[in-house]
Parts: C-alpha cells; structure tokens; sequence
C-alpha cells in the first residue's frame, strides 16, 4: 500500500502568491494539491488513480493515502485542481478539492507518538528500578541497600516528572475547576511515595516506593495509550468542512476574469463557476443554464436544472454548462460554513456525555482520600510517629491507587474494536461502545447509506436494440450521472453506439445529434419528450423523431445488508427511521421495501441535526447513519454516529464508527457487541472493587510492602486484561 503524508503547504502555493505580499518572492517551482477521494477502497484504486495523474502533462507525483481517502498531488504551478477533476471522473472516481492549509494542523498524530514516548521512558525505568528492588527483597541491607535506593530514586524522580506529566496537567485541571477526576488520587500517590520513600532513603529506611509508583505510571500510561489509539487519533469534522471549502474562485472584473483566493471576495461579486466545478459562494445565477449536483448537501439524487435567477450554495456541483453567479454570502455567512458551525455545536454538546470511567471516578476519588486520610489519623493517634503514619497512608494511597479502574474501559474497548474490525467496522471514539450500547432509535440517510448513492439503469432489455445504440451514442457525449449509468450498462449488454453526428450538450437538458438527417435527443422529459415525459421514478428520455419518446429508468440500487441491518435492529427492539433531502416518491419507495414505517424526505441539513436533537430532547438514545455533508450535523448530535468507508471525509471524521466494508449487516451485531462490552467494563470495576476490599485492609494494618504493592497492581491489571479478551 503507498500512502502519503500531508504535509503543511510550501509558500509558494498557487493559493499563496495570489495573497498580498510584503517582499517579492521567488517563483514557486511547484504546486501541491490535495483531493477528496471517497470512493477509493483497495489497492487497485490507488494503482489506478496514481497512474491515471502521473500520466498527465505537468503531473511530478500523485500518492494517495487509503486511509484518509485522499490523493496529493506535486505538479507544476499552472496545474490547477479543476484539471485534475475530470480526469478522476473519467477514471470512474468522485473527487473533491481540499484545502492543504485547512489540513496541516491536524495531519500528525503528535499526541499519540507523545504518550507513547512517555509509556517507553515509563517501561524503560521501571524495569531498572525493578532489578535494583528484587536485589533489596532478596536481603541486601545496610550501606548496599541504602545505595540501590539511592540509585532508584535517581532514576525515578525524572522518570515520573517526565512520563507523570499528563496526570499532573489533568489533575491541576480539574482542581482549578474545584472538581476531582481520577488522575488526583494518582497525582497524591505518585507524590506521596516519592516523598516517604525519599525520607525513609535519607532515614536508611528498609521500605522505599520507587518501583510502586514507576509502575503505576506504567500501567496507568498503557492504559492511556489504548485509549488513545482506539479513537485512530479523530480529528475535528468542523475543519475537514472547512477544508472542503473552495480556496480559489473566478471572479469575472472590467479587465477580465481572474483566479482570486475565495477570501478575497465580497457580496456582489461575479464569479464563473465551470462545469464540474463547486460553488465557492452562495448566490444568484445571473448567466448560464446547467445541472447542479445537490447530493452532498441535500442528498438528492437527481441533478437539478439550473439558470438565470436561481439560488445556489456553496459546495453545489456544476455539470454541464458554465454558470455566472452573483455572490450574496460569502466566507462564515455561507450555508457551507453555517453547517461547520452546526457540526462544531453538536461535537461540543456530545463531549458533556459522562463515561463510566467518569462516573467512577466521582466515587472512587474522594473515597480514597478519605480512607489514606484516616489511616493516617488513625496510625498517629496509636502511635504518634508521624513518620509510620505518612508511610501507611502513602501506602494506602498506592495499593488502592487505580491500575485496575484505569485498565477497565481501555481494556475492554481495545478488545471490542478488534473484535468488530475483523467484522468491517473502525471504532473512533473513546466512548463510543458505551453510548452504543444504550441507543433504542436508530436514524437512517437514504442515499450512500442505505442505498448505494449511484444510479443504476434498469430495465433495458425491454428496449429496441436501435433505441439503446442511439442512447448510448447521446449518452457517451456526456459526464451527467443518468447518462454515464446508461452508458456503462448499454455497454455491459454489448451494445455498440449507433452513427450519430454533430451531437452537443445542451447545459441542464441533455444531449442531442443528427441520424440520417433526423433530430434525436436524450435528456430531460419536457425537453426531450415535448412535454410528455413524465414518470413516477427517475428517467432519461430518448426522441428518436419517430413516435412517443421513451423513458429509460433509473433505481438506487439497496447497500449490501442494508435490509438484514433494518431487519435486526428491528428484532431488538430498537426503533428505525428514514430520513432523507431526497424526494418523498424516492424515500416512500425505499421505506416501503425495508419495512421502515417512520421516515421524512425533503430534510434539509439543519432540519436533520434540529430532528435528532428533537429526540434526544424526548430522552431517546440516537444511533445516526449517513453519508454525506447535509449529514455531518446529524451525525455530530446524535448520541453516536456511524458512517462507510465510502462517505465524504467530513461525515467519517463526524462519526463515532466507520464502516470499512460495503455491507451494512454488522450494525445490528455491534449493538449486540457494545452492550457485551458495556457488561465486561462493569465487571472489571466490580474485579477492582473485589481487589481493594482486599487490598485495603493490608495497607490499613501496615503490611503492604512495596513487594506485596507492586504484586497486587500486576494482578489487577492482569486480571482487568484477561475479562477484557473473553470479547475477542
């Protein structure tokens, strides 16, 4: 597999030079652009996509990254992305234009690599300091063991400073915010054994902490890093729909049209939008007659005829002829950027959802300040030695210290989203299984989600064998959706194109041409059938100038196991809706054949997400499926999101979970998986709780040793671990 890096944009970007300019600069040698590609999913896509760029003039490199759905292009300066566009269309793949400056800061994984790095600076101490301890409960004494721990100390103060660093910050977080977390406990342990194991060393004391508290910060650190890994480093779906946004426009002045920064623009401005190009504003069409494609705001389908007086939006996608706009919002006002705004209010309201391991925390933290408050009472008032006091309390603190509570969810997580990869499906989130788990409604989009989101001609082989090779003669003139699926599947039949000529695209109709002196058209009903053509499903209709014109239908084909997913979801009792911006004849349709009985059509985005939070409001846990961008809101505010592989990058980064495979089946098995998942993370707290009824009373009477500490946390953890793999 080649996968690329995105890396921040050199300064001599086309996007850049277009900027004002303090200093002259020299000319850019090169120019690096970046492309949505949803539709790539294995090893074949990358090998065509990279040879399909490489081979075009001006092309240096083109890698594509599988994961990211992305392709990175270095090409020379004139090399603009709308060149590129077509080209990937050509090759049977959707791309999109991305903004690399937009990308840059969330490209690297700094907080993965920083914790791991702390975890191995972690590991590497402990196991010296261990080696050190096991030579001092083997029996050295006196000036030997007094040197071992010396040595210890050492190697552990710098060890936890540097390593310990994230529960310090998150403990001094919250105690400025008056609250307790679980890493306060940890912050008082890992302190407070450094402190009486620091005196007791300057004491010549038999008992020193080090290797207790190295190892908690071990155990504790790998338990942060699955966490973190679980989540496959999510970045925000805000800045991915802001990296969608178009960086560079046409704007048409007195001199003539130039290719500005779409931050340079303002109300009123004209722009020429060119075929297969997107709207970089919202505005009025003042020129022009085309066909927008609408699916990735709304989810229709069908492209929409467009001409002069018609309003557009932002991340529209014009077909067929070039369009002059009128600009009436532009940057934050647009409906595009309204829509980040919506998904960056959702993600924020989904972050006040309270984890198990919250919610044990709130109980475990203060119990155990307690409990290492009055051992330490407790021991001065029998023996008033402040110095046996502080070590039994140093010693409660680290025995209850919670290596197996840290270890519970991240554990069983780890495990469950192994266990649902190998079935096709990437957990995201931290606390995704857990919210899973108590979803009763289960919303789904309609077109790329439940359907395939590509049309699919049907029913040709009730046609002549003259009508199809006119059609696919007409439709092979054209890059519309309806005429590329009819060509592909006249093609598959083994139909040649008949010997039309002087055929043209009329923008936002269709096709037409010249046989044998006779007018033959392929397009839209009222255009091509003279105001006949009408039909209750979608249709391209064909007037050969001999009779009725006729219509070839089109159907959006059913995901694989879009109907066993329903079907399931169903049997457990969870409620199922559909709600698609699609037509109510489309989704009706749809409804009725996966036995939906509650579904909206028509949706716009914000009606989507306000819908969502409108159930949740009535207390029900939201599951929400969907594909693309008049998605990504929903997919923010419901209580956890699912979305393919094959879905725009802002609604996968939206989501909880990502489908890596075509087939929809394992959804109805991964509610099942999470609620198992959500029983193993209570099992393990009751596994804890078990270990410190046990534990405590040792440390209480003063018989935890450092020995009898270090063995009880490894076997906790290990018994944490252990639960966890019964989900694999």
């Amino acid at each position: 597999m080649r996968v690329a890096e995105l890396r921040p944009p050199a300064a001599g970007c086309p996007g850049c030079i277009a900027l004002p300019q303090t200093a002259p600069e020299p000319a850019p040698t090169e120019a690096r652009l970046a492309l949505s590609l949803p539709g790539v999913h294995c090893q074949a896509c990358i090998s065509t996509v990279e040879r399909g760029l490489a081979a075009l003039p001006g092309v240096i490199s083109a890698r594509v990254n599988l994961t990211l759905k992305r392709v990175l292009v270095e090409a020379n300066p004139q090399v603009q992305a709308a060149d590129l566009i077509p080209v990937l269309a050509a090759l049977g793949y959707e791309a999109h234009e991305l903004d690399l400056s937009a990308l840059a800061a969330t490209a690297n994984d700094r907080a993965g690599r920083d914790l791991l790095m702390r975890l191995a600076v972690a590991f590497f101490a402990t196991m010296n300091v261990m080696l050190l301890s096991v030579s001092v409960w083997s029996g050295a004494s006196d000036a030997t063991r007094d040197m071992f721990h010396w040595i210890s100390a050492a190697i552990t103060f710098p060890a936890i400073v540097f390593s310990g660093k994230p529960f310090f910050v998150n403990a001094w977080s919250a105690l400025r915010a008056r609250r307790l977390n679980m890493d306060v406990p940890i912050v008082l342990a890992l302190l407070l054994s450094l402190v009486t194991s620091l005196w007791e060393v300057a004491l010549s004391g038999a008992h020193a902490y080090f290797d207790a508290a190295l190892m908690l910060t071990f155990f504790l650190l790998a338990g942060r890093y699955l966490d973190h890994r679980t989540r496959s480093a999510a970045r925000s779906a805000a800045g991915e729909l802001a990296a969608l946004e178009v960086p560079r426009a046409i704007r048409l002045e007195a001199e003539g049209a130039r290719e500005v920064p779409v931050a340079g623009l303002s109300v009123g401005d004209l722009i020429l939008v060119r075929p297969g190009g997107r709207m970089p504003v919202d505005g009025e069409i003042v020129q022009g007659s085309s066909e927008l494609d609408r699916s990735l705001l709304t989810g229709e389908t069908v492209p929409v005829a467009a001409g002069p007086g018609m309003t557009v939006s932002a991340g529209e996608v014009n077909l067929t002829g070039p369009l002059t706009i009128r600009a009436t919002a532009v940057g934050q006002e647009t409906s595009l950027h309204r829509m980040a705004d919506l998904v960056a209010i959702a993600e924020s309201g989904r972050a006040r959802y309270t984890s198990l391991a919250d919610s044990a925390a709130r109980l475990y933290a203060p119990g155990v300040h307690i409990l290492s408050a009055l051992s330490f009472a407790g021991w001065y008032l029998f023996t008033f030695d402040i110095r046996t006091s502080l070590n039994i309390a140093a010693a409660v603190l680290i025995i209850t210290c919670p290596c197996a509570l840290g270890l519970a969810v991240p554990a069983v997580t780890t495990a469950a989203s192994g266990r649902l990869f190998r079935k096709g499906m990437l957990i995201k989130h931290a606390t995704a299984l857990e919210r899973l788990a108590e979803v009763d409604t289960v919303v789904f989009d309609k077109t790329g989600t439940l359907t395939a989101g590509t049309p699919e001609a049907i029913g040709l082989e009730a046609h002549a064998a003259e009508d199809l090779e006119i059609a696919l003669a007409l439709a092979e003139a054209s890059a519309h959706p309806l005429s590329v699926s009819l060509a592909r599947a006249a093609r598959a039949l083994g139909i040649t194109p008949a010997a039309v000529t002087n055929i043209v695209e009329v923008p936002g109709y269709g096709t037409e041409g010249r046989l044998n002196g006779t007018r033959v058209r392929l397009g839209r009903g009222e255009w091509a059938a003279a105001g006949d053509g009408e039909t209750t499903s979608t249709a391209a209709w064909l007037d050969t100038g001999a009779g009725a014109a006729k219509p070839f239908h089109f159907a959006d084909a059913l995901r694989p196991g879009a109907a066993e997913a329903v079907a399931g979801l169903r049997a457990s009792g969870k409620a199922v809706i559909l709600m698609s911006g699609d037509s109510t004849a489309a989704v009706a349709d749809l409804a009725a054949r996966l036995g939906i009985a509650e579904w909206v059509a028509g949706a716009l985005p914000q009606e989507k997400a306000e819908r969502v939070q409108q159930l949740a409001a009535e207390g029900r846990k939201v599951l929400m499926a969907g594909d693309g961008l008049n998605d990504t809101a929903a997919l923010a505010a419901a209580h956890v999101s699912v979305s393919p592989a094959s879905a725009l990058d802002a609604a996968r980064v939206a989501s909880d979970i990502v489908l890596l495979g075509q087939d929809l089946a394992p959804l109805a098995e991964a509610c099942d998986l999470a609620a198992q998942a959500n029983r193993r993370i209570r099992e393990n707290f009751r596994i804890a709780t078990i270990y410190n009824v046990i534990a405590v009373p040792l440390a209480v009477a003063g018989l935890a040793t450092p020995l009898i500490a270090a063995a009880a946390m490894s076997a906790s953890s290990l018994t944490v671990s252990l639960n966890a793999l019964r989900l694999r």
